[in-house]
């Protein structure tokens, strides 16, 4: 049964760890984890699926944890290092004395001695006692002190709580203010990218530093606050997948895959969990591939939620450090 992970090349980041290419989402809005999510996480597993991705905002840490369990109970893995975990750190606790707490209490929910990959979720941080509440008052935004909280994700690597340390929505920008006091290269910055978010500038930055590129809403996140129909109902997107036989996700998961890049795609459809993982037995053309880079650029992920003329960023500009 293990067999099948075999499926889902993996690609080797920050010296000693590899990471499977294709990633199973647990971000569902609202936020909240569920037996549903649990039981299509376990169902995941047996397809060959290895990589999951969550967040402390998220709230489905706990249903990752008890999938995980129930899976080695039933001996669809046979350790809990075959699969690569991923969790982040929520503004909240973006402040350095609250950074190692913040891990310890996603372990404790997840269940687990480590995880493989941590990120810096935002490059801002919200006042403590916000918590987890989303949306939040943005009367309670403030600066985050990239170097000290930095430093304390180092710290969580150095106790081996986490394999590795990286962050999520950073701009070249801000990855370039993080690079110039950190220790240790972030190993992933994770980042929407999609057919119509293509992110050349940020990807080539990453690559000349090292840093592995991780895509969320590679289909637009459809039915989420922040997502758009735009990608599954982009038409160039149809026409290449008709010509294909492939449906316009696969489309799209191929493309990023063929960016290495790996991908996270959510779905709880057993269907479509099966649909997302036959991406790797074909290629699309340098017609499909041109055809896709003329695609008008639009970003879904906004972050209007962090721009407040109190904080620390006054437009989506300062945001991203680009037009959107």
């Amino acid at each position: 049964m293990g067999s099948s992970s075999n499926i889902i090349p993996k690609v080797r980041v920050g010296g000693s760890s590899s990471i499977p290419v294709l990633g199973f989402g647990t971000a569902v809005f609202p936020f909240v984890g569920s037996e549903t999510m649990k039981e299509s996480i376990l169902h995941s597993i047996r397809l060959g699926y290895r990589h999951f991705d969550t967040a402390a905002v998220y709230n489905s840490e706990p249903s990752l944890g008890e999938a995980i369990a129930e899976a080695l109970c039933l001996r669809l893995i046979t350790s809990r290092d075959e699969l690569f975990i991923t969790s982040k750190l929520w503004c909240s606790d973006g402040h350095p004395h609250r950074v190692l707490p913040a891990l310890q209490t996603s372990l404790q929910k997840l269940g687990l001695e480590y995880i493989d990959l941590y990120l810096i979720h935002f490059p801002v941080s919200l006042k403590p006692e916000t918590g987890h509440e989303v949306p939040f008052n943005k009367e309670n935004i403030v600066p985050m002190d990239f170097k000290c909280v930095w430093e304390a994700m180092e710290e969580c690597h150095r106790l081996g709580l986490t394999k590795n340390i990286g962050v999520s929505n950073f701009s070249c920008k801000k990855l370039d203010q993080l690079l110039l006091t950190s220790n240790i290269t972030p190993m992933v910055n994770q980042v929407e990218m999609s057919p119509l978010w293509q992110q050349n500038k940020l990807r080539e930055y990453c690559e000349k530093k090292g840093i592995h590129v991780t895509a969320y809403s590679p289909l637009g996140a459809k039915g989420t606050p922040w997502g758009t129909n735009q990608v599954l109902d982009c038409e160039v997107l149809k026409e290449i997948a008709e010509a294909r036989g492939k449906t316009v996700a696969q489309v799209c998961l191929r493309w990023v895959f063929e960016h290495g890049v790996s991908v996270l795609v959510k779905s709880f459809n057993k269907e479509r969990i099966k649909e997302n993982l036959e991406i790797f037995d074909w290629t699309l053309s340098p017609e499909d591939c041109h055809k896709i880079s003329q695609i008008p650029q639009q970003k879904g992920v906004s972050g209007v939620e962090f721009i407040w003329d109190g904080g620390p960023y006054k437009s989506v500009i300062e945001l991203w450090d680009e037009k959107i």
